[in-house]
């Protein structure tokens, strides 16, 4: 079974059509890099991949459940990060995974051994009792992973992960993404405009104007396009 499988996909707003005739699928346990411009996009196809709405015309599939039939199903097997914080500024760190895990039924003794499992992860246990608002872009970026993370999510759904982030904090947030691949089998679909990004990938889809211009792993489209 594919992680998912979009077919003939087309999103407008209006008159402007932000996505034509898309088609590509994503493999298990890779990471998976959908990379282009600003406007390119990458975003439209986030949001209808994260349920967030429906597209225009086509098809799309996450594990086998179908986005448009399936999608609180489909809810159950993704997690997101959002590319604008979605944290409680005024809320503790752990505060902030509670009320995420109560959103998915989470509760009791596994709910705080979660908890306690992804902040120590994601090295931000000594910060569980620090106010959101008081953390650096790098930090909060850890808490919003691990609020993505925190039900067990098949699929892990990034848009623009690394924007804010100083080069360390992209090294750190690339190395726990190669780790959630390999050690858990997650797989891992990320928007990007950065060109290394994309070469951190096992595979790459360029989207420009709303049209798939290549796909391929990163070493095929530099022998493509050099």
């Amino acid at each position: 079974m594919k992680a998912v499988e979009v077919e003939n996909l087309t999103h407008c707003y209006g008159e402007r059509k932000a996505l034509s005739d898309v088609s590509f699928q994503v493999e298990e346990a890779e990471i998976f890099s959908l990379l282009g411009p600003n406007g390119g996009g990458k975003t439209t196809l986030f949001r209808i991949l994260s349920t967030l709405f429906l597209p225009t015309e086509g098809t799309a599939k996450i594990f086998g459940l179908d986005l448009r039939n399936d999608s609180s199903q489909v809810r159950q097997q993704i997690g997101i990060v959002f590319q604008n914080p979605s944290l409680d500024i005024k809320l503790t760190v752990r505060e902030n995974l509670l009320h995420q895990g109560h959103l998915y039924g989470l509760r009791g003794q596994g709910l705080r051994l979660r908890i306690d499992e992804m902040m120590d992860r994601l090295k931000i246990t000594d910060r569980a009792s620090s106010i959101v608002e008081t953390l650096s872009g790098g930090l909060r970026r850890r808490v919003e992973l691990a609020k993505g993370m925190l039900h067990h999510p098949r699929l892990l759904i990034l848009d623009e992960p690394s924007v804010g982030l100083d080069p360390g904090a992209r090294h750190d947030l690339w190395q726990y993404l190669e780790g959630l691949k390999s050690s858990e089998g997650v797989t891992i679909l990320t928007t990007t405009h950065l060109i290394d990004e994309g070469d951190r990938s096992d595979h790459v889809l360029i989207l420009n104007q709303g049209l798939v211009v290549g796909s391929g792993t990163p070493q095929s489209l530099k022998e493509q396009i050099g």
